[in-house]
């Protein structure tokens, strides 16, 4: 376990749904919040587009939140960036589905097409 934080953030998913949502397993969101974010819900990283990736799921500014200094933004989730990095993903999770299900599935996290689409993911749930 990573931390002993993916117990928690199992729970979490689970409770919003994500279980089956856009026919993906809990272990498909853990798999991408851990190589988009290693778990952490205060992550920023700037892309070379001037957009920004924010929070546990990486959620980016030049599509899906307003940070104020994106050009061209749409602000898709209808939500501030800054909300995506605090301790409660609740909103994350909402935006992120939102996502999911525009694209039905999870291709638009390039980690999880790179780390975890394809492979073996119940190791990310074990014990959970």
């Amino acid at each position: 376990k990573d931390n002993n934080r993916t117990p928690l953030l199992v729970r979490i998913l689970r409770r919003h749904g994500l279980g089956g949502f856009v026919r993906k397993t809990v272990a498909d969101w853990v798999c991408l919040a851990k190589h988009e974010s290693s778990y952490n819900t205060r992550a920023i990283n700037r892309n070379k587009d001037g957009s920004t990736d924010y929070g546990i799921f990486q959620i980016n500014s030049k599509y899906w939140c307003a940070d104020g200094r994106t050009p061209g933004a749409t602000n898709g989730c209808r939500i501030a960036c800054s909300k995506l990095i605090d301790d409660n993903i609740t909103d994350d999770i909402k935006c992120a589905k939102f996502i999911a299900q525009q694209a039905r599935g999870l291709t638009p996290w390039v980690a999880w097409k790179s780390r975890c689409r394809g492979k073996d993911l119940r190791p990310y749930v074990r014990g959970c």
